[in-house]
């Protein structure tokens, strides 16, 4: 059986955030590098699950940066400012139907064509931790990429650049201050949605064109189920720490949910399998925490709201209630034995009244009458 993954992640590494980017380097690369900002080493050559790491240049790039020290100690120079966006950092998924050589392989053709033909140098490194008893092979790459561009000449540009706001008369738009008022712009479209989206779209035609290569039927999809019109919930994504605990048999929330998440969705599949079908209760359930989700103002309250629905679905499966007809029957029952407890015992007055009656009877009938009789 097989299961492939898509993870397509990007963030950036800034010194507003007390990142270095040689530490940040040295760790994807398992190397030691000397950061000349900082005047610190980095070292993490004892690091494990490093299977490759390259530096992709331009053509017109300094040679010198080649040299993954020189490369990041050029970076932290040029970022002069104490909060300054240094580069932007990737985590993707390799797909474990592949051998390693053909990940490696795919990940440069990904790069050479989407980032270094766009001006971009990279610096990347394939990941592969080593699989622990009841853990999954789980291999990646990291990519770190300046934000700064390099210039045809080999410089260092600008990533922003001023677009002056401008009046009626094309002239320069003054603030209270007396400073011309401009809008700052970006110089590439490495940060912009779109880019990211074509990014994300470009790695998943790769993958399921090999997957087609190898006659497997597989495939991955850049888009959100939401997007793709598929019903089903998102896992959430599990750190390394959370990864290394679930696989020494420590259970984790983040676990536990994802295993809940797995098993509604496997629910949901059976459940779709015939369109004629009225919608279960899981569907039901589901919908209904989607809008308050979807309303939610933070990952904890849509979390709260998975684990309220697993409470439910979970009471529901110890039932075996799974449709409405299900719970419907489960009702009638109910009544049925609520109403086996209405009907007279012989011998026992206030047993044989119903719960209005009994009720009726305790409060009408006087204290005294209750004593014993002499």
């Amino acid at each position: 059986m097989t299961i492939a993954l898509y993870h397509f992640h990007v963030t950036q590494i800034k010194r507003s955030a007390g990142q270095s980017a040689v530490a940040a380097a040295a760790y994807r690369s398992g190397e030691k590098l000397h950061s000349e900002y900082y005047g610190e080493d980095s070292d993490y050559t004892r690091k494990g699950g490093v299977i490759r790491s390259e530096i992709l240049l331009p053509s017109y790039a300094p040679p010198e940066y080649a040299d993954r020290e020189n490369l990041w100690n050029a970076v932290e120079k040029v970022e002069r400012g104490k909060k300054a966006q240094l580069a932007y950092s990737f985590d993707i998924a390799l797909q474990n139907e592949f051998s390693m050589q053909e990940n490696i392989d795919l990940a440069r053709q990904f790069l050479l064509e989407q980032f270094v033909s766009r001006g971009m140098t990279v610096d990347f490194a394939v990941h592969q931790p080593d699989k622990e008893d009841g853990g999954i092979r789980n291999p990646h790459f990291h990519v770190m990429c300046p934000i700064r561009p390099i210039e045809p000449d080999g410089k260092w540009g600008n990533k922003q650049r001023r677009e002056y706001v401008l009046d009626e008369h094309g002239e320069r738009i003054q603030d209270e201050a007396g400073n011309f008022v401009f809008n700052a712009v970006p110089t590439t479209d490495w940060g912009s949605p779109e880019t990211l989206e074509a990014w994300r779209q470009a790695w998943a035609e790769l993958c399921n064109a090999k997957f087609a290569e190898k006659g497997l039927d597989c495939r991955i999809d850049h888009r959100s189920f939401e997007r793709q019109g598929v019903e089903q919930i998102p896992t959430q994504h599990e750190e390394p720490t959370v990864r290394a605990m679930e696989a020494k048999g420590i259970r984790t929330d983040k676990g536990d949910l994802n295993r809940w998440i797995r098993k509604t969705n496997a629910m949901l599949r059976e459940a779709k399998l015939s369109k004629s079908q009225p919608p279960t209760l899981v569907e039901l359930l589901s919908a209904y925490y989607d809008s308050r989700s979807k309303g939610a103002y933070s990952s904890k309250a849509r979390i709260a709201n998975l684990k309220k629905m697993s409470e439910v679905v979970s009471f529901l499966e110890t039932k075996h209630l799974y449709t409405t007809d299900d719970l419907d029957t489960d009702l009638h029952t109910m009544q049925g034995k609520i109403g086996a407890l209405k009907r007279p015992i012989p011998g026992n007055r206030p047993a044989s009244r119903n719960w209005t009656s009994c009720f009726a009877w305790r409060t009408t009938t006087r204290p005294e009458s209750l004593l014993p009789t002499s």
